[in-house]
């Protein structure tokens, strides 16, 4: 939707439909297929009925796909396709793309560009432009950066082959990283997109929302701090240019 506003891209209501549902066939793809193998032969209830809503989910998803043009259906592929290497250990040593050694931030920073910036660009039958290339550029950095509370509220979790930024270079050093992000992303909002007043303001708000998610972030956050109100900003962000552009 942010996508939409940014380049004038009037909203197709199949494409949303489709990224909901896949978004959520994705997630649960991701999530739940470890539990599934260690647990197959005792499913509870409500992992059943996770699974049948996955499967619903996926269904809905393939049916708002192929109301798309031929460029988006390849998009979504792709997309697909680093979901599926994300999850499943088909590399050496029993690897997936989320094990390789420091890829896995940089895979899922990568794939929500191509969702959220050239999905709807194609799905418009938009070429894809300098100023395209640039904002798909700018969101990589942006989910990139919203990675990071993530990365650091888990380090204690992760093995240390993850080879995350936070266990690379320390919990300081990626704030340090992170904040020289923002500054980069909203440097590139300003000389590079330029697309209005209230566009410019949304995202300064958004970049020192994030400055401080970052700032406190530490190991032992509470439940909710990453999980809720970090992924939370993009809608915070919507909403925000929303309102932004009603007053201006």
């Amino acid at each position: 939707m942010i996508t939409n506003y940014y380049l004038q891209i009037s909203v197709d209501l199949s494409l949303i439909f489709f990224v909901f549902f896949g978004s959520i066939t994705g997630y649960n793809f991701v999530k739940y297929l470890g539990i599934s193998k260690l647990h197959r032969n005792h499913l509870t209830s409500s992992f059943k009925g996770i699974r049948i809503f996955t499967f619903v989910s996926f269904l809905l998803a393939l049916y708002f796909l192929l109301k798309q043009p031929i460029q988006s259906i390849v998009v979504a592929f792709i997309t697909g396709f680093l979901t599926v290497l994300y999850a499943l250990p088909i590399f050496s040593k029993g690897k997936n793309l989320r094990n390789i050694n420091g890829l896995k931030i940089f895979v899922i920073a990568f794939t929500w560009s191509l969702v959220t910036v050239i999905l709807p660009v194609e799905n418009a039958e938009i070429p894809l432009d300098f100023t395209v290339f640039i904002l798909g550029f700018q969101r990589f950095l942006f989910v990139f950066v919203l990675m990071l509370p993530f990365e650091i509220r888990d380090l204690k979790f992760d093995a240390l082959a993850l080879g995350t930024i936070p266990r690379r270079i320390g919990v300081r050093n990626t704030k340090l990283v992170g904040f020289v992000v923002l500054f980069l992303i909203y440097l590139l909002e300003i000389f590079a997109i330029g697309t209005g007043f209230e566009k410019n303001l949304s995202m300064l708000s958004i970049a020192i929302s994030i400055f401080l998610f970052l700032l406190f972030s530490t190991t032992n956050q509470n439940k909710y701090y990453a999980s809720f109100w970090v992924e939370a900003i993009p809608i915070f962000w919507f909403v925000l240019l929303w309102g932004l552009s009603q007053l201006f």
